[in-house]
């Protein structure tokens, strides 16, 4: 029989902080559940961690979200050290939402950076404390501090981001649409998720994303670094 997939409510609110599920399935690799507030690992995002509260009352810490390469299923990662629950459990999920917060706004500051930066994406990684882009750059790597101008200026904006769709056929019709290299949009379905940002950026994307670029925040180039013969890898931090 094969196994359910995951209701991914992220997707219908980023801000969604936690729900209530139930368990389809308990595995060494993980816990699948019938729905979640759960991003798991996937275009450079970190999977989301949190918690499962089981109705007897045991708190069970998430450490990691990652899908499943065979079924295609969010797998919630328990910590070592704790009982798993059983198929049919009916839990309470909780994000640790200064984590997913800080990932939302990174994700969103990297589509702001890829409209500015001229240059193939060849990779990236967002984690909760720095994110970064790889970038095909033949030329001289940008300035730093240029660049940290930039962004900032597109941030104070306040610019509206919100998702659409398109077809696969219209995806394949345009691929200049896909910025990234290495990384392809999730294609799990008959459309595929597309992110505005008002006025700056569109492309396919499946990260989590804030409403307004100023919700990000003030950012920091904090170095480029020369990672192959073109290849130029910018970081960015938070400017707390």
């Amino acid at each position: 029989m094969e196994k359910p997939l995951t209701r991914l409510l992220f997707r219908e609110d980023a801000y969604r902080q936690s729900c209530d599920a139930k368990v389809t399935a308990v595995s060494d690799r993980g816990i699948g559940l019938d729905q979640t507030v759960f991003y798991a690992t996937a275009g450079g995002q970190a999977g989301d961690i949190g918690t499962l509260k089981i109705s007897d009352g045991r708190i069970l810490p998430i450490a990691t979200t990652v899908k499943d390469r065979e079924t295609g299923q969010v797998l919630h990662i328990i910590a070592d050290g704790h009982d798993l629950p059983t198929v049919g459990d009916t839990v309470t999920v909780d994000l640790d939402w200064d984590t997913r917060h800080r990932l939302m706004r990174f994700h969103t500051c990297l589509h702001l950076l890829c409209a500015i930066v001229e240059g193939d994406v060849t990779g990236g990684n967002i984690a909760a404390h720095k994110a970064r882009l790889d970038f095909n750059l033949p030329d001289d790597a940008p300035d730093k501090d240029e660049l940290t101008d930039k962004l900032n200026e597109l941030i104070a904006r306040n610019a509206d981001v919100y998702d659409g769709e398109i077809s696969i056929a219209e995806l394949k019709a345009n691929p200049e649409l896909v910025r990234t290299m290495s990384v392809q949009p999730p294609m799990d379905g008959h459309s595929i998720r597309t992110v505005t940002i008002e006025g700056i950026d569109y492309q396919p994307c499946g990260g989590t994303h804030v409403k307004r670029t100023g919700e990000i925040g003030k950012v920091l180039v904090s170095k480029i670094e020369k990672k192959g013969r073109q290849n130029r890898r910018i970081n960015i931090v938070f400017d707390e």
